[in-house]
This record gives structure tokens, C-alpha cells and sequence, in this order.
């Protein structure tokens, strides 16, 4: 291979955010990135939209964006109505350690969402989809589960909140023993290249935002105490990485940023009251969901409702009680409610991407002027929604590639992402605006995530000018000494980093 300018190693902190990692790092709490800030490059990293964990990371990992890799959130549709299956790669796209391994470099992956490993010269740890999920070599599961001496550590489960203090100690134990994984393979295998990444940060935010968006002397001391791990964690990957084999660069990077969601945009539900979406008449929706949501909405008006609203509905969600929930209010969920909906009368729906909006593929009567004004007509109804403040992209208007088939008609963004999109039909009115503190968590993303980058050649810089998550790609080939694709869709920074030849 071109003999590389230097070794790369990028540490992943899924929803990583300066909203929270500043205070931290003033507070003292985050040694190692203050002082890789300190002594390199920190500056905002915009995501993809949707801003979500695979589009976002598949992004990062090709340079390319999802018009490219026709990738626009967890799932893509399979099918019928209702049905979806989940997007478990990005391939047959090229990531950057593909084009570095065939090119000779050692390579190695570490808990990227992957549905499995694939051969590299070098090792690939899959994460997020499964704890069995194959690794490349077969091997590896073993081998790191053997230095480890405990199972390597898979997704954190479901949280509920009577376990929280449980929940975020198995949060910090799964990035220590991650970190270790991590720097043992890094001493084992030596990389050229390794990309380690930590999804316990996202879960945690997602569920405790309202803790840790508080003054730090304010945060519990288990969440400070999370953050510490994971700053121990990215310090102890960099001495592995780094120890007697050459010159590298450190990057910290996220797929997107977080921060507090402050209400819900139920887009079915808006869909069927503007008649987007119409049901068959024998198959309404169940009666008795609108009464249960009616009462539990009015219950967030007293302060006893508030105290039991979320044991009750976790109690209703466990396994042995939750055929009794769906008795009481019927289902919910896009995927059981698709049988009642009359889709020959139907325009649009909102499935299996929160953000998109779909036109309806099984109404055959919609021709392509029908459906041209179909999309034009729901833009103007969404931007002059009068509750909230709606963005509408065509895909055509946020990507350079034209991989549409299983692309939405229009993406949705709501209150800056501070309010949250959802499929279902749980409520009767659209937008919930006095959230319930039963909902699902207090965090939601947000578009500008983290970079924050160091080591042997790269310059201090004060320049906060914002970056892109696709950038990564190029700047990281153009800095080990490859020619980055012209199909990607960023550009390299190697010169603002003090890299460039």
C-alpha cells in the first residue's frame, strides 16, 4: 500500500454531544478529550438526516450519503403494508477500512452496527443487532471473551425505571469491559486503522437527558460517573493504539448530537385527520384507545398521575401484563393497525422511517400528476402547521445520490428535532405537547455532533467552523496516504488538521 502519513484510530461516542461534554470537561470529569481539545482540533460535526444511529454511521463509514446508499433509517420497508425488515449493512458500498484493507493495511472494527462480520485483513466485532452475531475471524467472540473472563458486552436492555440505578451500572461495566476489549485487540493485532465504537452513550442519554441536562454539581453521581468511564475507556484504546508502533492521529467522533425532546408528532395521526390516510369503516381504529389515551393524558394534570403514570405503564408493558394493555386500548402500533387501513383510498403514510412520509404505493389510481401534487400539497399543509414549526425535504433537496427506491417522498423535521416523530396511533391528536413522563425517555437527537481530534503531527486549531459527518471518510484516506473516492459525497480536512503534504 502508499505509504501511510499516519495510523488512525476513531472512537465513536453514539450521540455525543458538547452540550453535555463541555461542562463535563471544565468540570475536570473528562481528562483525556479536554486534553486532546486542548491540543488539536474540536469543532461541531453536522450528521445526515435522519439523523439515526445506521444511516449516520454507514455514512461516516463510506463518505457516502444516504441518497447513496439508499439507507434512511433503521429499517426499510419489505413487502406489504406494515412490514419492514431492518438494514443490517451498508454493503456492497466500500467502507474506508475495505478500501485500506485491499490496499494492505491491517484493519479492525469494533461494534459498528452489523448484521456480521465480513473478511478484512484485520478483524470486524459486529454490534447493536445481535450478542451471537458472527465475527470476523469466527474466532474473535472467543478470544475476546477469554481476556475478558465475562461475555462481551451486547446492547444494553430495555430501560425501566424502577431498575435505573441497575441499568446505568451495567451501562458503565459494558464500556469498561468494551475499552478493554478494545485495547487488547489493538495490542494483539496492531491496526493501521480502528474504529471503536460506544452505543451506551446514546441509550444513556436517550433515557436520563433531564438528569444530565442539569448544572454538573447537579448530576448524579452515577452519571458522572458513566462519563468518567467512558473518557477512561477512550484514554486507555489510545495508549493500546498508539504504543510502540508510530505516528497516529486520535479522532472522537459521533454519528449526531442529542439534547432534551419536548413534545411528540404522531405524523399517522395527522395524516388521517387530513385525510392522507383514511381507514375502512368497519375496521376503525379501536374505541377504547382514544378513551385510555383521553385518561392518561388527563392524569398528567395531577401530581398523583404523574407519580404512577410510569410504574403502571411499565408494569402494563412487562410480558405477562402487556395482552391486558392491548385489551384495554387496542393496538397501536403502524404494523397492527395496517390491516384496517383501506389502502385503495389511502394517498400517504408515515412507515417504516419516522422522519419520511411515503406515498402510497398499493393506490393505484394515483398517477405521476397525482402524485406530484400530492407531495406539493402535503409541503404547503405541513409548513403551515400552526402548532409547531414543520421542515419538509424532498430527498432530491438533502442528497448528492439518486438511490430512491425505498427513499420517502418527503422527510419531516419538527421543532429543530426537539420534537419527535412517531408511526403509531397511540393518541388522538397529533401533537402531544404536554409530554407524559412515561413516554420513552427524555433525549432525542439533534443534527450537530462531536469531533474532537489529536496526535502526532495534528496542529492546535481555535476554529470552531463546523464540519460534516461525510467529511470523515475522505480526510481520514487523504491522511494514510489514499486518494479519496470522487464519489463521496465530503471533503477532506487533512489541511486544517496540519496533515496535509
Amino acid at each position: 500500500m502508499p505509504r501511510a502519513h499516519q495510523r488512525f484510530l476513531v472512537l465513536g461516542l453514539d450521540g455525543g454531544t458538547f452540550r453535555l461534554l463541555d461542562p463535563l470537561m471544565q468540570a475536570g470529569d473528562l481528562p483525556f478529550l479536554s486534553g486532546l481539545a486542548r491540543s488539536g482540533l474540536k469543532a461541531p460535526l453536522e450528521s445526515v438526516y435522519p439523523a439515526k444511529t445506521i444511516p449516520a454511521w454507514y455514512s461516516f463509514a463510506t463518505g457516502r450519503d444516504p441518497g447513496q446508499l439508499g439507507i434512511f433509517g433503521f429499517m426499510e420497508p419489505d413487502g406489504g403494508p406494515g412490514r419492514s425488515h431492518l438494514v443490517r449493512t451498508f454493503r456492497p458500498t466500500e467502507a474506508i477500512w475495505d478500501t485500506l484493507s485491499r490496499a494492505g493495511a491491517k484493519v479492525g472494527v469494533l461494534n459498528l452496527p452489523l448484521g456480521s462480520g465480513y473478511p478484512v485483513h484485520g478483524f470486524v466485532m459486529p454490534g447493536f443487532f445481535s450478542d451471537a452475531s458472527d465475527s470476523f475471524p469466527r474466532a474473535l467472540r472467543g478470544e475476546i471473551e477469554g481476556a475478558l473472563g465475562c461475555p462481551y458486552p451486547g446492547e444494553l436492555p430495555v430501560f425501566r425505571g424502577t431498575q435505573r440505578a441497575e441499568w446505568v451500572g451495567e451501562a458503565t461495566r459494558a464500556i469498561e469491559r468494551r475499552g478493554q476489549a478494545a485495547a487488547m485487540l489493538s495490542e494483539r493485532n496492531r491496526p493501521d486503522f480502528l474504529f471503536v465504537l460506544f452505543r451506551e452513550t446514546d441509550r444513556i442519554e436517550h433515557q436520563l437527558w433531564n438528569e444530565l441536562e442539569r448544572p454538573v454539581d447537579q448530576i448524579p453521581d452515577d452519571l458522572r460517573r458513566f462519563w468518567r468511564t467512558v473518557d477512561a475507556a477512550c484514554a486507555r484504546v489510545d495508549r493500546a493504539f498508539r504504543a510502540d508502533a508510530g505516528p497516529a492521529v486520535t479522532m472522537v467522533v459521533s454519528d449526531h448530537g442529542h439534547g432534551a425532546v419536548r413534545s411528540d408528532f404522531l405524523t399517522n395521526r395527522w395524516l388521517a385527520q387530513q385525510g392522507f390516510l383514511k381507514f375502512r369503516p368497519e375496521a376503525e381504529p379501536h374505541a377504547g384507545r382514544h378513551l385510555v389515551a383521553k385518561m392518561i393524558l388527563k392524569s398528567q394534570e395531577f401530581r398523583v398521575g404523574r407519580l404512577l403514570g410510569k410504574p403502571v405503564v411499565e408494569l402494563l408493558r412487562h410480558r405477562p401484563l402487556a395482552p391486558i394493555g392491548k385489551l384495554i386500548g387496542g393496538p397501536s402500533s403502524f404494523e397492527a393497525t395496517a390491516p384496517s387501513i383501506d389502502w385503495d383510498a389511502s394517498l400517504a403514510y408515515s412507515y417504516p422511517v419516522p422522519e419520511g412520509i411515503y406515498l402510497n404505493p398499493y393506490n393505484r389510481k394515483i398517477s405521476p400528476d397525482d402524485r406530484v401534487r400530492i407531495v406539493q400539497e402535503l409541503k404547503q399543509r405541513l409548513t403551515s402547521y400552526p402548532d409547531a414549526k414543520i421542515e419538509v425535504f424532498e430527498p432530491k433537496e438533502l442528497y448528492r445520490g439518486r438511490n430512491f427506491a425505498r427513499a420517502p417522498a418527503l422527510l419531516i423535521r419538527v421543532d429543530g428535532m426537539a420534537t419527535e416523530p412517531w408511526m403509531d396511533f397511540r393518541f388522538e391528536r397529533p401533537l402531544i405537547r404536554d409530554r407524559p413522563g412515561f413516554f420513552y425517555g427524555s433525549g432525542t437527537h439533534r443534527m450537530e455532533g462531536i469531533l474532537i481530534a489529536g496526535g502526532d503531527g495534528v496542529r492546535p486549531s481555535s476554529d470552531g467552523t463546523p464540519l460534516s459527518l461525510l467529511d470523515l471518510a475522505p480526510t481520514i484516506l487523504e491522511g494514510m496516504g489514499h486518494t479519496p473516492s470522487a464519489e463521496m459525497s465530503g471533503r477532506s480536512f487533512v489541511d486544517r488538521l496540519g496533515l496535509a503534504a
